[in-house]
């Protein structure tokens, strides 16, 4: 376990004074929604709304985790993949992308990176590592992915296969320019035979996205990150230049799994050549 990461009582409380409680955060609402704790009157009172609008929309939170297990479980333990960048982690909740994964390879190393300061108090909870393997974790903004790099170089061997994962986080990245930009920033400085794992929201009929369109407009006027929906082909973007794994691009619920209801929330796996 890495002790770095709030060390002293003036970083915490530096930290505490970011943190807002007037206003509704994506990571604890998506905490409200997978059934945690971790969250305040107003997140509870904005999910409740947006699952109004939007139903299924604690399905989508349950289905985007259980894909986390199921990727992390496939590339850890049938694609050798020892070395994992998690972008946009959350709030802790059962099975981590490190739990997951170093459960397969104890050996794993994990970066996890968010900028919410609320996150950044639970942090420890992130940094529980196999004896075998490493965790860190980087106070750091999705849209600065030089930043990224640089501090996940530390602990990450950039030479060697990584698995970039970006589950429900560039729906944050507004302009579709800037979201491939980063995209492509972040993987350019990885090898052959790295990952890009990528879960998002869409409104797309198919995988029953209108009633993302209401439940999308109420939380930008009520909540914080702004949030926008993305068409397949805006998705499939993404991916340009790596081969995706099947079953290619589905709803996440459906990725290497028959269990659960489809969702609006793509998800697919690809492999830089």
């Amino acid at each position: 376990m890495n002790d770095s990461v709030n060390d002293s009582a003036s970083a915490n409380d530096s930290v505490s004074d970011r943190i807002r409680t007037d206003i509704a955060h994506n990571a604890r609402v998506w905490n409200y929604w997978l059934g945690g704790k971790d969250n305040y009157p107003v997140d509870r009172a904005v999910g409740a709304q947006v699952t109004g609008f939007y139903p299924s929309i604690g399905e989508v939170a349950r289905a985007d985790r259980a894909f986390l297990g199921r990727v992390v479980t496939r590339l850890a333990a049938e694609e050798g993949v020892r070395q994992f960048l998690d972008i946009g982690t959350g709030l802790p909740t059962a099975d981590n992308t490190h739990e997951v994964a170093q459960r397969a390879a104890p050996g794993s190393r994990i970066v996890y990176v968010d900028n919410d300061p609320i996150v950044l108090t639970h942090a420890r909870a992130l940094l529980t590592s196999a004896p075998e393997g490493v965790t860190e974790y980087v106070d750091a903004d999705a849209h600065d992915p030089e930043r990224i790099l640089a501090a996940a170089s530390a602990t990450l061997d950039l030479s060697r296969p990584v698995a970039v994962m970006m589950l429900g986080i560039l729906n944050f990245i507004l302009d579709t320019d800037e979201a491939r930009s980063v995209v492509r920033t972040l993987m350019d400085a990885v090898p052959s035979g790295s990952f890009l794992v990528l879960t998002h929201p869409t409104l797309e009929p198919e995988l029953g996205g209108e009633g993302n369109r209401a439940a999308m407009a109420f939380w930008n006027e009520n909540a914080t990150p702004p949030i926008t929906a993305r068409t397949r082909a805006e998705f499939a973007s993404f991916l340009d230049g790596l081969d995706l794994l099947e079953p290619g691009i589905v709803s996440c619920s459906r990725w290497r799994s028959e269990e659960g209801a489809v969702v609006a929330q793509f998800g697919a796996v690809g492999r830089k050549p």
